[in-house]
């Protein structure tokens, strides 16, 4: 077996053992405990790695490292609202929403012109 390497849900560099995708179907079982166990096990196809099999532990670690709390958008969400609630801000709303069709239309064809 060649070995991979990645960083597991512990943050130490490991390495992840590869085996041929016949080899893993024919021996499944002690794939799974070498997953369960070692966190991953690389499943190749000619030579290539194809799919990794993790166990759940580290599945969770992933998912968890890539998944923002709740709380952290909530803040994000009420800092982004704050700058938008400035007096300038306000009076390009109110300016937006009392704009004759007219006026819109030569903004928008402006900006249109912007993005070319």
């Amino acid at each position: 077996m060649t070995a991979l390497t990645f960083r597991n849900s512990a943050g130490d560099l490991v390495d992840v053992p590869s085996v041929p995708a016949s080899r893993f179907k024919n021996e499944f079982g002690e794939m799974f405990d070498r997953a369960t166990h070692g966190g991953a096990v690389a499943i190749t196809r000619h030579d290539a790695p194809k799919a990794v099999l993790i166990s759940y532990a580290e599945f969770k670690a992933l998912v968890e490292s890539r998944t923002p709390p709740l709380d952290a958008w909530t803040a994000r969400f009420d800092e982004m609202l704050e700058r938008m609630q400035t007096p300038k801000a306000r009076q390009a709303i109110d300016a937006a929403f009392d704009a004759s069709p007219a006026v819109l239309g030569r903004s928008a064809v402006k900006a249109a012109a912007r993005k070319r």
